[in-house]
């Protein structure tokens, strides 16, 4: 491995800690800082409207993160206007009714709107993986009607999948494995034997995983995708793979055809 590979390989052991104290740590402490900051403005501005500060904060927090930064803001938010603005100051305890109330409802529509902020980002990343997906299938579909050799359509598609997924390694082969692993079903899912894998559970499978190639249903070869353990992979993904692989099969009826 070359040094820079080993370089980006050390920059990458040391951000994944600091992002997992981050992820921790900013909706954690942001919300109760915000809160104290607030505090010189206790006795000008009624609870509620504070705690509706903090609770935009929290679908603020939400928007940028995951549903567990989400609830971990709208905890900290809770907690942070319960002890800094209603009395006694400095207490998690109350002394009256409407303060229990208001840090309840701060509780309860901070993991809501968090919640719902998460789930919204969630499905714009899906769609920009759609989207994304779909440019590659339409740039491989530009090579096959161009008549490009099929050679060059078969390394265009081993370099998509490999950006896809992310994956440590990716070959074509054109015979089929003795004994079947894991490969790719055309409707988008995983198969090994009689089981259909987890994905939502496991992800990728860390062994070999066969996608097949072919042409108005005459297998012609197969793509061979290795995944680092764990890699998560979306039905959508699946599907794209599956095209591009199809594109990979005409580029070779094609060139096989007689003229």
């Amino acid at each position: 491995m070359s040094r820079t590979g080993i370089g980006r390989r050390a920059r990458r052991g040391i951000q994944t800690p600091l992002r997992r104290f981050l992820a921790i740590a900013l909706p954690i402490g942001l919300p109760v800082g915000v809160a104290v900051c607030l505090v010189p403005l206790r006795s000008r501005i009624p609870n509620a409207t504070t705690a509706l500060v903090l609770a935009a904060l929290v679908a603020l927090v939400a928007s940028a993160g995951t549903r567990t930064t989400a609830a971990l803001a709208a905890i900290s938010a809770s907690v942070g206007f319960d002890v800094v603005h209603t009395p006694p100051y400095g207490s998690v305890t109350f002394n009256r009714v409407q303060d229990l109330e208001v840090t309840g409802l701060l509780l309860i529509v901070g993991l809501i709107v968090g919640q719902l902020a998460a789930a919204n980002r969630r499905h714009r990343d899906l769609a920009g993986q759609s989207s994304y997906a779909l440019g590659r299938i339409h740039m491989v579909a530009e090579m096959v009607a161009s008549g490009d050799p099929a050679d060059e359509v078969v390394e265009a598609v081993g370099n998509e999948l490999t950006a896809l997924f992310g994956l440590q390694a990716c070959r074509y082969d054109p015979t089929f494995a003795d004994r079947p692993g894991p490969f790719i079903e055309r409707h988008g899912a995983v198969s090994w034997g009689a089981i259909e894998w987890d994905l939502a559970k496991w992800g990728l499978p860390s062994q070999e995983v066969s996608l097949v190639v072919e042409h108005q249903g005459r297998p012609l070869g197969r793509y061979v995708l290795l995944a680092p353990p764990g890699t998560r992979a979306t039905q959508d993904q699946l599907l794209a793979a599956v095209a591009l692989a199809d594109q990979v099969g005409a580029a070779l009826a094609a060139q096989t055809k007689p003229r």
